[in-house]
């Protein structure tokens, strides 16, 4: 018999051998995959401490780690290292074999780095915990080695006015200017207590002088310069940095003329702001110039002319019945002294009629009344450290049409300050671009458009008229064109001098006029063509803005030329 050979296919053993070479390349690829559970968990616990968040890092905790810590413990361990260190922002990066790079930001010592290992342990149900402790706050810190830093201050920079001259230098804040200085400068002292997270994060300990008001406060963080010291890990120092001096703060104030509004309050109770139109730098700062807000009265009746021109709520040709008082909702509200006044627009204006100002805050109505002043300023941060907001009620709270024309003439419950005032004669100026305040000289800041440049032209013209022919001719300067708007603040009553009773002398002398019934106010800006300052002044309960508060304005505008 023939003996029979078989020969085997190589095409019948082919997916068997292709089978086995795929299932090789998959295991190694499923193998260079592969991340062991416990990377995953460091990896998410530091990446939880990149985002602060103290709540994931306490859950990716071993159960070891979670019975011995509570999580407010641990959020307290974090946070008095990021004080100590003076955190800014942690840095990680990939888990490595022999653990994970750290960079910690800090803002006296600059990056420190380190390998920070995290030691892990069972957590039921889930990968591996980070088993926790107390050192592994920062990179390479030994059993029972606590954080700790000893902080040096650099001598505090020196305060100067826009002409070079210090207004407060050296330890003890001294000044050649005197009282003059003082009264700008600001004190130094023991931090509030608000104030003490924000200086832990500087690195500024609780118990340094700070600035607490004026230009002291305003500057605090450019004069108080860079703390220095050194970072120890129990008695081991990681870190040294020298305190670096603050720069110099050169500010906008203006000695003459910060002279001159101290001389024009003369001891009185009152504040005078001045302001320079175009940049906005504050010129000079006296009395309670941005604190303390009071009714402005008529003042505000720039802002009142300048929304019913904008919204075309009146004509600049509108002319007013010549009458003693207007009657809204029922109720009559007089002039000033029950004066006759009326005609023009421009006239109304400049003899301050509220006849015709609290109608056409009416008719212009709530809403636009305060989104103008809101524009001018009013119901926001004034910008400068300390300075008090000026405020309206919003639209929805004023009330009545009665409310909203007692707001339209400066009453009801509008409240502002010089600084404020000051900032609205300023953006008339300006020609409706409303200045941005800084105290410091060269501050490049950025305007905004608040009106139209035509309806400014026309604010701008009717102020003037306001010194020529109406209530402000005590502001006027023999070869400078001021422009500005008198206001009366009625505190108590709306006549001063009351008809005598119902069967009195007739012929009797009247009663002299209660100076302490009124706050006297004061806009100007000068010169006409080319402004180059704009003076807000206040006097609280005493008298008429005309008689009070012009001449003082005078007398800054004045030393300015």
């Amino acid at each position: 018999m023939a003996r029979r050979h078989v020969i085997a296919s190589p095409k019948r053993f082919a997916p068997l051998a292709v089978s086995a070479a795929l299932a090789l390349i998959g295991g190694v690829m499923v193998g260079a995959r592969y991340e062991p559970p416990e990377k995953r968990t460091v990896a998410a616990f530091t990446q939880a401490w990149e985002r602060g968040d103290h709540r994931a890092m306490y859950a990716l905790l071993s159960d070891s780690a979670r019975r011995r810590t509570t999580f407010e413990r641990l959020q307290r361990t974090y946070q008095q290292a990021a004080d100590t260190l003076t955190l800014t922002r942690v840095r990680a990066g990939a888990v490595q074999q022999d653990g994970v790079p750290i960079t910690l930001d800090t803002r006296i010592f600059g990056p420190l780095r380190g390998v920070l290992v995290l030691p892990t342990g069972e957590r039921e149900g889930q990968d591996p915990g980070v088993d926790w402790s107390s050192e592994l706050v920062y990179p390479g810190l030994h059993d029972g080695e606590k954080l700790k830093r000893e902080t040096s201050l650099p001598e505090r920079a020196s305060i100067l006015a826009r002409d070079g001259q210090a207004i407060a230098e050296g330890p003890d804040r001294l000044s050649d200017l005197g009282p003059l200085a003082s009264e700008i400068a600001g004190r130094v002292g023991p931090a509030p207590e608000e104030r003490l997270p924000e200086l832990a994060k500087r690195g500024v300990p609780a118990d340094s002088q700070v600035g607490l008001t004026g230009l002291e406060r305003q500057f605090d963080e450019r004069l108080s310069g860079t703390p220095g010291g050194v970072l120890y890990a129990g008695g081991r120092v990681l870190a040294r940095k020298p305190a670096l001096r603050g720069a110099d703060v050169k500010s906008s104030i203006d000695p003459k003329l910060q002279r001159a509004a101290i001389e024009a309050l003369a001891g009185r109770y009152g504040g005078i702001a001045a302001i320079a139109p175009k940049t906005g730098e504050v010129l000079a700062l006296a009395g309670i110039a941005q604190s303390a807000p009071q009714p402005p009265g008529s003042v505000f009746k720039i802002i009142t002319l300048a929304g019913a021109l904008q919204n075309k709520a009146v004509k600049r040709n509108s002319s007013y019945e010549v009458t003693d008082r207007a009657t809204i909702e029922g109720v009559d509200i007089q002039n000033a002294n029950g004066e006759y006044c009326g005609g023009t627009l421009r006239n109304s204006f400049a003899h301050s009629c509220n006849s015709v100002f609290a109608p056409l805050g009416a008719k212009l109505g709530a809403q636009k009344l305060v989104e103008t002043a809101e524009a001018f300023g009013f119901n926001q941060d004034p910008g400068l450290s300390g300075a008090a907001r000026s405020t309206i009620p919003l639209p929805n709270e004023i009330g009545d049409d009665l409310a909203v024309g007692s707001s339209a003439i400066g009453q009801g419950k509008v409240l502002a300050t010089p600084l404020e005032m000051a900032l609205v004669g300023a953006t008339i100026a300006a020609g409706g671009v409303k200045p941005k305040p800084t105290l410091l000289r060269g501050d490049d800041t950025q305007g905004t458009r608040v009106i139209s440049k035509g309806v400014a032209s026309t604010v701008k013209s009717y102020m003037r008229s306001v010194v020529t022919d109406g209530t402000g001719g005590a502001a006027a300067l023999p070869d400078v064109k001021v422009s500005g708007k008198t206001g009366t603040a009625e505190l108590r009553t709306t006549v001063k001098e009351e008809p005598p009773p119902e069967g009195g002398d007739p012929n009797a002398a009247p009663v002299e006029d209660d100076t302490t019934d009124t706050n006297a106010w004061f806009v100007a800006f000068a010169p006409y063509t080319d402004p180059e300052i704009a003076v807000g002044v206040l006097f609280v309960a005493q008298g008429t803005g005309g008689d009070t508060a012009a001449p003082a304005a005078r007398v800054v505008l004045d030393a300015a030329f």
